[in-house]
């Protein structure tokens, strides 16, 4: 009787009328470890886009608060499809962004991405990306001095990817800036996945019971996500969107040594304070608007 069942039952996979053994299965093909295209944060920008006649007011602002100097101002084509933008890079030792104005009607999706990450290679970088689960929304374009694109992450983080045809060579920051990313608990898990694979970064912290006061609830609390790479750092919020005016607008999140000091020179400047300072955790923050439009969070260690 035994014989017969084992003659049936072989009979029946070779018909394919049954699925083999797991023994007899193919063995799962594991993703090859993502290549290492980071290069530094000082290489790593916010993207600012601002009114043409708010460039100059608000790049002035911008070191009159943190310091450092400006690129030369140019005007040029930075999308696929023509166009033309006021650009200029502003370097400071908390951080560099990449400003834009727009003197013409600005492509779509370009402005909703919000940083631009130079990578060692493009190819190996968006290959990694598309295999980790990144929506690729502006596919590979030649630009005056590289190539470019933009990916979506899980949760919706647009995110520009850059090389240079000549490797630039800017200094080291003082501090490394977070770039802070709102998204719900659905999304979580999948972006901090791919993000974290494809920067080779690590969760340096994981607050269950993070304090609301950060995102400005006070009497409640929320999860936050500390993440470090070669690409700086990544603060992630996460959050059920019920958030009141201005959080969630700021994209990156500056450290001082002195948030007070840093606070003068900002108002002076012509800077506004939408958030006043407040401590948590060892963080004195608070969050700013520069002229123009842009938003941003200062903090600095709450003992200076």
């Amino acid at each position: 009787m035994k014989a017969i069942r084992s003659v049936l039952v072989v009979l029946m996979i070779a018909g394919g009328l049954v699925a083999a053994p797991v023994s007899f299965a193919k063995p799962p093909v594991l993703p090859a470890q993502a290549p290492w295209v980071a290069v530094g944060p000082q290489y790593d920008t916010t993207h600012v886009y601002v009114a043409p006649e708010d460039f100059d007011r608000f790049t002035d602002s911008f070191v009159a608060t943190f310091g450092g100097s400006k690129s030369k101002q140019g005007v040029f084509q930075v999308t696929p499809t023509p166009s033309q933008t006021m650009s200029q890079l502003v370097f400071t030792p908390v951080g560099t962004i990449s400003v834009f104005g727009f003197k013409t009607p600005t492509p779509w999706p370009f402005g909703a991405e919000r940083t631009g990450y130079l990578v060692t290679d493009m190819d190996a970088a968006m290959k990694s990306a598309r295999a980790l689960g990144a929506d690729v929304i502006v596919d590979t374009f030649p630009d005056p001095i590289g190539r470019d694109a933009v990916v979506t992450w899980p949760g919706g983080v647009n995110m520009q990817l850059y090389w240079h045809t000549q490797a630039p060579h800017y200094d080291p920051l003082q501090t490394v800036p977070e770039n802070r990313v709102y998204v719900s608990p659905q999304s979580l898990h999948k972006l901090v996945h791919a993000y974290v694979n494809f920067s080779h970064g690590k969760v340096v912290s994981d607050e269950a019971n993070a304090p609301g006061v950060e995102i400005g609830r006070p009497n409640d609390t929320y999860r936050r996500i500390r993440i470090e790479s070669g690409f700086g750092k990544m603060t992630v919020l996460v959050t059920d969107g019920h958030l009141p005016y201005p959080f969630g607008r700021e994209m990156t999140g500056y450290e001082v040594a002195n948030l007070a000091e840093t606070l003068e020179k900002a108002k002076a400047a012509g800077v506004s304070v939408l958030v006043a300072p407040y401590t948590s955790e060892g963080r004195a923050s608070a969050i700013v608007q520069f002229p123009g439009g842009y938003i941003a969070e200062i903090h600095a260690n709450a003992a200076k």
